[in-house]
């Protein structure tokens, strides 16, 4: 009888808290380990509309605007999807540059569906060069532009680092 009493209070609870049953949907995923690692993680608290973690990924360089516009510009996003092309890490400088070629699927209110295309600057200063706090790796730049789809055929084959 415990049991069937703790499954009915758990069915309830999630009924109650659906809305956070359906962001939760979307595991939430947080890799700075690389460029693509990174990326990913960008459109994963887009997914789940965590906008001060995505802006949170930039580093120097935000987004221009500022964080407003930046959470404005996805008012309409109901999901988006990326496609990572093959990444090109250079050193220089005490850094470590990974260049990003992206194609993103976007899903808008209506059912509107937008394709986007192009590359992103990751950046990390070289882990052995750092002194606490450490810093992972940031977006520095973003250069995307709406292309027609579909998402596997958008992705630009070579993107490169500064």
């Amino acid at each position: 009888m415990k049991l069937r009493s703790t499954v009915i209070a758990l069915s309830a609870f999630a009924a109650l808290n659906s809305g956070a049953v359906a962001q939760d949907s979307v595991g939430y995923i947080d890799d700075r380990s690389d460029g693509a690692a990174l990326v990913r993680s960008l459109y994963n608290a887009i997914n789940r509309k965590e906008f001060a973690r995505a802006y949170g990924y930039f580093g120097e360089s935000k987004p221009v605007g500022g964080f407003q516009t930046f959470t404005r510009g996805y008012a309409r996003t109901v999901s988006v999807e990326v496609k990572i092309g093959k990444v090109r890490t250079e050193a220089g400088a005490g850094s470590i540059y990974a260049a990003v070629p992206v194609a993103v699927k976007s899903v808008e209110k209506r059912s509107r569906v937008r394709f986007f295309a192009g590359c992103y600057v990751a950046r990390i200063i070289n882990p052995s060069l750092q002194v606490p706090p450490f810093t992972p790796y940031q977006i520095e730049a973003a250069r995307l532009r709406e292309v027609k789809g579909p998402l596997e055929q958008a992705v630009p084959g070579v993107c490169n680092a500064p």
